[in-house]
């Protein structure tokens, strides 16, 4: 399919920062390939996500973070009551409606959060456990299932990866095996976001032996179910906020109907949620960038060194340029991929490219303004140190956490 991004994509880029689009007026803002939408919208939505943000999340993001743990459902029972965990699902199932370009509008501002990991569980809960249930799972499993998911009520979680397959999926060992009206699952899971508040799963796993990539199905999982076993809570250096578990399944039986779409189309599924979760990672991680930049920006203008501001040595002044030009490029790339995918392309290219600079500009802003704060740099007071400790994190993936 051709790409057709160049006007969509400059129109999606001024809405999505809130700027006046060129060349329309204003629209109810409901699904129409995310380009014609009232710019308006995009405005509103983003500011009121941040006085949530302002007020129920940031004041509590050190507690949290020390802890090791934020509380999730009521967080998000408070982000769904106000629309947030469903911007781009159906409004039957209680969404918005709209298109996934208004979800990388809140993606992008849910970075305005004071750290990594409460961002990653809410894209988590929002775009990576659900996209393949709204788009393939029964009307039943959507009531069950992605409405309490969408309202707050229920937390998600996303079972992909394996002690001995992350980035391979389709080396997973976890069976789910078929007997009458049910499966019983066998395994366990590794880097599980949300794993230890989760009431229920997208379990990925092995239901036939043939070909690794034919032979897997998506299921949802209640997670209280006799034979669950969430086996520990994995202490990281970074992401802290978020807790990540490895869990075990000793012969869980769920009902065949909790099937996702059709058995054996499982990996596929799992690929094309991929795409929305890159997409995604990508938008939360460029307001952090951004204001660690701004941050240290502020900082080295007031510290000195040999009498002279630290900002003001040319290759400390070159470097931060350099830094923020390359987010700046970054956002165009995300937005001219979300404006490519709204329309109905095939963005795996420039998904996965999207994803691979943001990994590594995450951690190349990380290390390069940390050695501008000094001693400053290492203290937990500052934001930069906190995203430093996620920098391997968001590099491999922003984290192994499925």
């Amino acid at each position: 399919m051709a790409l057709r991004g160049g006007r969509g994509w400059a129109r999606l880029a001024s809405a999505l920062r809130g700027g006046a689009a060129p060349g329309r007026g204003g629209s109810s803002g409901q699904r129409d390939g995310g380009l014609g939408g009232d710019t308006s919208q995009y405005r509103d939505l983003r500011a009121a996500l941040r006085k949530i943000i302002d007020k129920e999340i940031n004041p509590f993001v050190d507690k949290w973070e020390e802890e090791g743990q934020f509380p999730a459902h009521k967080v998000f029972k408070t982000l769904g009551q106000a629309g947030f965990l469903g911007v781009d699902k159906p409004t039957e199932y209680g969404g918005m409606g709209l298109d996934f370009s208004y979800n990388i509008a809140v993606a992008e501002e849910l970075g305005s959060i004071r750290c990594g990991g409460i961002p990653m569980a809410i894209g988590v809960q929002a775009g990576m456990a659900t996209p393949a249930l709204t788009r393939f799972g029964s009307d039943e499993l959507k009531k069950q299932f992605l409405a309490p998911t969408i309202a707050g009520d229920f937390v998600a979680c996303l079972g992909i990866s394996e002690a001995g397959a992350g980035s391979d999926v389709a080396n997973i060992k976890t069976t789910a095996v078929r007997k009458g009206n049910e499966y019983i699952i066998n395994g366990g899971k590794m880097w599980t976001t949300s794993g230890c508040q989760a009431d229920w799963m997208c379990l990925l796993a092995n239901t036939s032996e043939g070909p690794p990539h034919r032979n897997k199905s998506l299921i949802c999982l209640p997670m209280n179910l006799p034979g669950v076993h969430v086996a520990k809570k994995i202490d990281k250096l970074g992401m802290r906020s978020s807790d990540t578990a490895q869990i075990f399944f000793e012969d869980v039986r769920v009902p065949s109907k909790n099937l996702i779409g059709e058995e054996g189309k499982g990996f596929t599924y799992q690929m094309l949620q991929f795409q929305e979760e890159r997409l995604w990672g990508v938008a939360t991680v460029l307001t952090p960038l951004e204001t660690i930049i701004q941050e240290t920006i502020d900082y080295t203008r007031q510290r000195k060194v040999f009498d002279q501001s630290v900002l003001h040595h040319q290759a400390v002044h070159f470097r931060l340029a350099e830094l923020a030009t390359e987010v700046e490029l970054l956002r165009s790339l995300l937005y001219r991929t979300v404006a490519l995918y709204v329309e109905g392309n095939d963005v795996t290219k420039f998904a996965s490219m999207a994803k691979l600079k943001a990994g590594r500009l995450a951690r190349e802003v990380s290390d390069s303004c940390l050695q501008f704060w000094g001693g400053m740099g290492f203290t937990s007071e500052v934001l930069v140190s906190r995203f430093y400790s996620c920098r391997d994190t968001e590099e491999n993936g922003f984290e192994k956490r499925f």
